[in-house]
Formats: structure tokens, C-alpha cells, sequence
């Protein structure tokens, strides 16, 4: 039987297009792929959910996780006196961390911000300068 056929029997409820055991045929062939598709649904979104806290589990242990060899380093302040001859780069190289500054400019700039320079070459001996600098936590 072709699906029109039995949606005209079924629109007419005519016995000569079906018989009533077929009717009952067609309707449990839907009502069974009903459930398989409810069944279908019901499965991807547990597998959906599983995936997703499982994501989530990792992505907060991942997170949380600290390398056993990870030492934090905070930022300290330094006062250092200026002698004959002295730079600002000289002084800066003394205490610059890669890991923390963008450059050794914006190290400078900081450097010469805090101590209220107008500019690096602005320094003269027998000055005590203000100089961040990062270590190990004490």
C-alpha cells in the first residue's frame, strides 16, 4: 500500500481502501516510529550532556592544575641611589623581567612614571630612584 492510499482510507475511514487490520498495522508502524525517534532524540541529548560535563570537568581541572615546579612571583619596589656615570639602562637591566613587561621600554616608561622623570636621561648621581622589580614570594 502507498502512503497516500492509507492516509485516504484513513481521511475517509472507508473500507474499501483498508481493512481494519491493516489500519492497525499503519498505526502501530507510526506509533512505533514515534518512539524510536523520541528514543533517538532522548540518546543524543544524554550524549550531548555527557560530553559537555565531561568538557567541563577537564577544562576545570586543566585550570586548577599548578605546575609542582611553579614558583609565583610578586612585585617588590627598590631604592636605588644613582653613582657617577649610572643610566637608567643600566640600572633597569639590572632588575627587568622578561616574563612580566612588554619590552624593555614600557619597563622604562614604568620605571621613570613612578619616579616622576620626564624623560630616561633626566637622572643624576646621588639620586635614590624608585625601581619594581619581581621575585619570589618571601
Amino acid at each position: 500500500m502507498t502512503r497516500a492510499l492509507i492516509e485516504a482510507a484513513r481521511l475517509y475511514d472507508d473500507q474499501r481502501f483498508l481493512s481494519k487490520s491493516e489500519m492497525r498495522i499503519y498505526d502501530n508502524k507510526k506509533r512505533r516510529m514515534k518512539i524510536v525517534r523520541r528514543q533517538k532524540l532522548l540518546l543524543a541529548l544524554c550524549i550531548s550532556v555527557i560530553i559537555f560535563i565531561a568538557l567541563f570537568i577537564r577544562n576545570y581541572i586543566v585550570l586548577n592544575a599548578q605546575n609542582e615546579l611553579y614558583v609565583p612571583k610578586m612585585k617588590y619596589y627598590k631604592i636605588v641611589l644613582v653613582h657617577e656615570n649610572d643610566t637608567l639602562w643600566q640600572i633597569a637591566g639590572d632588575y627587568y623581567d622578561r616574563e612580566r613587561y612588554d619590552g624593555f621600554k614600557s619597563y622604562i616608561s614604568e620605571i621613570c612614571s613612578i619616579n616622576g622623570l620626564e624623560n630616561e636621561d633626566s637622572i643624576r648621581s646621588g639620586e635614590n630612584l624608585v625601581i619594581p622589580y619581581y621575585d619570589v614570594i618571601r
